[in-house]
């Protein structure tokens, strides 16, 4: 069975923190809070846990798996990033988008769209998710925490352990953390363009 911590949504305990952050250094898949639902996580370079993650949510390589970051100087070393495009960063950061963006060589090619080249990041607008990424030092490599046959991600740190309990090594109950997947906003082309509406508001990325 995982561990299961209660951290504060507001002020995360360090202690707890420390704890589930090592667990992601040592090769562990996680189940943790955003501003749009809980996900899935594990560390940027551990392929069996990526393995892991795809098993458990039925995923084909076809899958785009999100670097949740914890600000914009994590953006800049992972996607290629114009002037423009930083602009509207900026502006809707930290918040819940996903942003499709032209990937540089610092992903692990398995992480990759295999076709587009293309990684998802975000950075979400959460305090325990902060404080992880603060003590890890790099990206969570992510997804959203929905089961196989199902269209919205769980909302209930109780409910995901009974269902998923035995498949993950820590669940973190943060509380609620809304019910609505992120706004995804495809960045590769001229212009921006939404190809999922979610929590974040799409008008401005709409022409």
């Amino acid at each position: 069975m995982s561990q299961y911590f209660q951290i504060h949504p507001d002020n995360p305990q360090k202690r707890l923190v420390s704890q589930a952050v090592e667990i992601l250094r040592r090769g562990g898949v996680i189940c943790y809070p955003t501003d749009s639902g809980y996900a899935l996580g594990c560390h940027l370079g551990e392929k069996e846990a990526t393995d892991r993650i795809k098993r458990l949510r039925k995923l084909d390589d076809k899958h785009n798996f999100t670097l949740v970051c914890r600000d914009l100087s994590d953006v800049g070393v992972y996607a290629k990033v114009n002037n423009v495009q930083y602009r509207l960063l900026k502006t809707y950061t930290p918040g819940a988008y996903t942003f499709i963006l032209d990937a540089t060589s610092e992903v692990p090619r398995r992480l990759l769209h295999p076709k587009r080249r293309s990684i998802g990041l975000r950075v979400p607008d959460n305090a325990i998710v902060r404080a992880l990424l603060g003590e890890l030092g790099q990206p969570i490599m992510s997804s959203t925490m929905i089961l196989p046959g199902e269209t919205e991600p769980m909302t209930d740190a109780e409910e995901i352990r009974e269902a998923i309990g035995h498949q993950v090594d820590l669940i973190i109950d943060g509380g609620f953390c809304g019910m609505e997947a992120t706004t995804v906003v495809n960045m590769q082309g001229e212009v921006p363009e939404v190809v999922r509406v979610g929590k974040g508001d799409p008008e401005p990325f709409q022409s």
